[in-house]
């Protein structure tokens, strides 16, 4: 006999099993590798595929034909779908969700209820959390001191900069990177920089 679960997403039941890694369900149709772990209450349906030694967990969802490998981890209420790909040692959590065609790599972190979708590239050490939304590779600029300045759209309407822990809007930024910082001016410079290649960028 066939064992069948209920994703609610309007299918109704589907051939399903429990992942013997964690006990999460997983569509047949889904593809998970025995070294993934998928929580008890976390789920992967579509044709997605989890392999390596990725994790789904707490109430996390992977499906579509969205990929998680290497040692990445999704958790909370975090999405990943669409033909979305997740890889690397990226963490995705809280309410996040990445979908569309974007790629998130490398050590970034994705967190929050942010947002990452369309053709967008999240990759290295970014960091995109709060109520952020990157429909495209977000606009980037490193400092001399190996710092990268990442400028990102937000749904409350105020653009945010991501610079290592920090994420400030445009005032912040200008107000915490003062004439009184050692980096004023080469910090002033990107900031009007990233300002700039962003409006070039919405224009395309």
């Amino acid at each position: 006999m066939t064992t069948t679960f209920d994703f609610k997403v309007g299918d109704g039941p589907v051939p399903a099993h429990q992942h013997p890694n964690g006990g999460g369900w997983v569509a047949d149709s889904a593809t998970v590798a025995d070294t993934a772990f998928v929580a008890p209450n976390a789920l992967v349906f579509g044709n997605a595929q989890v392999s390596g030694n990725a994790q789904v967990c707490d109430n996390a969802q992977v499906y579509g034909n969205a990929q998680v490998y290497g040692n990445a981890q999704v958790y909370a209420n975090a999405q990943v779908y669409g033909d979305a790909l997740v890889y690397g040692d990226v963490l995705v959590c809280g309410n996040a969700q990445v979908y569309g065609d974007a790629c998130v790599y490398g050590n970034a972190l994705v967190y929050g209820d942010a947002l990452v979708y369309g053709n967008a590239r999240v990759y290295d050490n970014a960091r995109v959390h709060n109520n952020a939304r990157v429909s495209k590779t977000p606009v980037r600029v490193p400092r001399s001191d190996g710092f990268d300045f990442i400028l990102v759209p937000c749904s409350d309407g105020k653009d945010r900069i991501i610079a290592g822990c920090r994420y400030f809007t445009l005032e912040e930024a200008y107000n915490h990177w003062n004439k009184e910082h050692p980096n004023y001016e080469e910090t002033n410079i990107i900031l009007e920089a990233l300002k700039k290649l962003y409006e070039l960028q919405k224009s395309d």
